[in-house]
């Protein structure tokens, strides 16, 4: 049935890359557009721009317009489409690049004909939620001996500016046991778009890949959008087809800042530091996609969120920790061991991994805290005990073989190795270990503590 498209000519005002439109109430009082529809402006030379309902005041419709409003003026009109933002959706957009706009950006076939999906629907009914119960392997040692990524967890990678979280994000991309990979990119410079593709397609997992990219020189609303696609995508493939598809977005502090930006345009009064008021509903709006389907798949989240200065009470960290399940903390170019957490790991270790993990995780963080008290003795030119020497030994050894972001093996392997650790540098009896599990896992043959070496 075709569906008349509303066109407005009054526009009132243009403030940044926002336009005010007033709007006459239809029949029944209520303003005849809705919140989040599409509408295109029509400049006077006869171009066009694409442009989102953001606000609406009583009869005043606020519109964030995709490419600027750069050579729009007063007398341009709004022709309402009458839905909100929509992306192509079949299996035909796995290995394919889409800009913030949904537009396909690698140079391949035109997918104007595949079937497309609204983008921003709302979360889950609870009811058609499963109990996280499944591990996803990463192959990273500080992740699923540590800090285990379940299914359907949403927890982002704390990181501190200068660090390689960008490699670090494709590299769990490419390793993850997933179906499908969807990646939004949000404000990349080229240079780190192209290392992303490359990465994907050198790994040979690029067809079961989506990209959805908003570079530094796109329209800055577009930047609002990609996550957006990217979970209506995801939530449609785990849906409709049963796949665990893991979503893998950097940097959700580019996407708060454009938040930010777009709600200074609208004289919105900020809350805290200049970020508006609902900054913590519109990240929970999207990290609450993540869920492991009754009956279907499962989408889980990883999402980079860089702190400013190091600070981890700035709103966009502090906000995010309050909604996700845990964190990554990655500095000085390791995962910090103290800094992370899974909230959700306790559903898989012991459970569906081996019966030694849960043994081998706290054992061993024990002793790297303990090792870190003993390096700070030995700053201070305090007398080392022999324990000491066997603590240091030790720490250098976790930080080498675990910690480093290069490290790279099956989660059985690095139980083995973490093992191999401990009786390279205790005894049995130090472990303070199920006699079971000693008997069992313990090397029977070591090298020796470091004391006697």
């Amino acid at each position: 049935m075709s569906q008349t498209l509303l066109r407005y000519t009054r526009v009132l005002e243009i403030v940044g890359d926002t336009l005010k439109v007033r709007v006459p109430p239809g029949e029944d009082s209520a303003v005849a557009v809705r919140f989040g529809d599409l509408a295109v402006i029509s400049a006077v030379d006869g171009s066009k721009s694409l442009a989102q309902i953001i606000f609406i005041d009583h009869d005043v419709v606020t519109l964030q317009v995709y490419s600027g409003t750069k050579g729009i003026s007063t007398e341009a009109t709004a022709t309402f489409l009458g839905h909100p933002m929509q992306v192509p959706y079949s299996g035909n957009i796995l290995g394919r690049v889409f800009n913030g706009a949904g537009e396909t950006i690698d140079g391949g076939p035109d997918l104007a004909a595949e079937p497309r999906v609204s983008i921003g629907g709302p979360s889950v009914n609870p009811i058609e939620r499963s109990v996280p119960s499944r591990m996803i392997r990463t192959d990273v040692p500080m992740i699923d001996v540590f800090n285990t990524l379940v299914e359907s967890q949403k927890i982002p990678i704390f990181s501190v500016s200068g660090e390689p979280f960008n490699a670090f994000l494709s590299r769990i991309a490419i390793q993850a046991d997933a179906d499908i990979v969807v990646f939004g990119g949000l404000g990349l410079i080229f240079d780190d778009f192209y290392t992303f593709r490359k990465a994907f397609e050198d790994a040979g997992v690029f067809s079961r890949t989506v990209m959805f990219v908003n570079q530094a020189m796109d329209p800055l609303v577009e930047r609002l959008l990609v996550p957006d696609m990217v979970l209506a995508v995801a939530e449609k493939f785990a849906v409709e087809e049963g796949k665990r598809v893991l979503v893998a977005m950097t940097d959700m502090t580019a996407y708060a800042d454009a938040m930010k930006e777009v709600g200074i345009s609208q004289e919105r009064v900020p809350s805290n530091r200049g970020y508006m008021g609902d900054l913590y509903s519109q990240l929970a709006r999207r990290y609450e996609k993540a869920c492991d389907f009754a009956k279907g798949g499962s989408v889980t989240i990883l999402a980079v969120t860089t702190m400013p200065g190091n600070d981890v009470t700035h709103p966009v960290p502090d906000n995010t920790g309050y909604i996700t399940e845990g964190q990554f903390y990655l500095h000085s170019g390791m995962l910090d061991p103290f800094g992370s957490l899974s909230r959700l790991k306790q559903n898989v270790i012991g459970k569906t991994t081996r019966e030694d993990h849960s043994q081998i995780m706290n054992t061993m963080i024990r002793f790297y805290s303990e090792s870190r008290d003993a390096a700070q003795k030995q700053a201070m030119a305090f007398e080392l005990s022999d324990y000491d020497l066997q603590l240091l030994k030790f720490g250098d050894l976790f930080r080498d073989r675990f910690m480093r972001l290069d490290v790279s093996m099956p989660l059985e392997d690095a139980l083995d190795l973490g093992w191999e650790t401990l009786a390279e540098c205790f005894e049995a009896e130090q472990l303070l270990m199920k006699q079971s599990l000693v008997d069992k896992y313990f090397p029977k043959e070591t090298h020796g503590t470091a004391a006697a070496e």
